[in-house]
Parts: structure tokens; C-alpha cells; sequence
């Protein structure tokens, strides 16, 4: 027994094909690509704003050490100066004969 297939069978069939085609191509629609492309720069801008934000902090915190530096400098320009006044001060009390109490 033979079977023929009738010309509306073949239709629908073509098309079973051609939409079951369609559908497992996986295009992307341009509105779907540009949806992406917006989360993935949003994020980017986000990670960009941190990334500044981390620089200026770096950059405040590198301007107090160099200031905390010469600081410290200065105070050890003025202990060393110190340093000799006081060794002065103490041979100079050592050379002078020490009084006697007072009763």
C-alpha cells in the first residue's frame, strides 16, 4: 500500500520545518544585544567611579604622608639643635662646684 502525501501535508510540514528552523537559529534581536551592552557599561561606570573615588583617596593620603614627613623632619632639624644646647648645659652644670645645702 502506498501512501501520498497530500499538497496541504507537505505545506504544513515544510512549515513545521521552517518554523522549528527559526526558532533553533538563536538570532539575537538587536533590542536584546543593546540591552546587554547597557548592564555591561552600567556596571563598567560603576567599577569606574570606584576606581576614581580609590585614586583621590590615595592621592589624599600620599599628600599627608609627605606632609607628616617634612613635619617630622622638622622636629628632628629642632631636637638636634637642642641636643647641643642641653650637652652644654650639663658639662657646664658638672664644671661648677655644687653648693652645700642649706639647713
Amino acid at each position: 500500500m502506498v501512501r501520498l502525501i497530500t499538497p496541504w501535508a507537505s505545506v504544513r510540514l515544510v512549515s513545521a520545518l521552517l518554523v522549528g528552523g527559526l526558532a533553533l537559529s538563536g538570532c539575537a534581536t538587536t533590542q536584546y544585544v543593546d540591552e546587554q551592552i547597557a548592564s555591561v557599561n552600567g556596571r563598567i561606570d560603576a567599577v569606574d567611579t570606584k576606581a576614581q573615588d580609590a585614586i583621590q583617596r590615595a592621592d589624599a593620603a600620599n599628600a599627608a604622608a609627605q606632609a607628616a614627613a617634612g613635619e617630622a623632619q622638622n622636629a628632628n632639624q629642632r631636637l638636634d639643635q637642642l641636643t647641643g644646647r642641653v650637652d652644654r648645659l650639663e658639662q657646664a652644670a658638672a664644671a661648677r662646684p655644687s653648693k652645700m645645702p642649706r639647713n
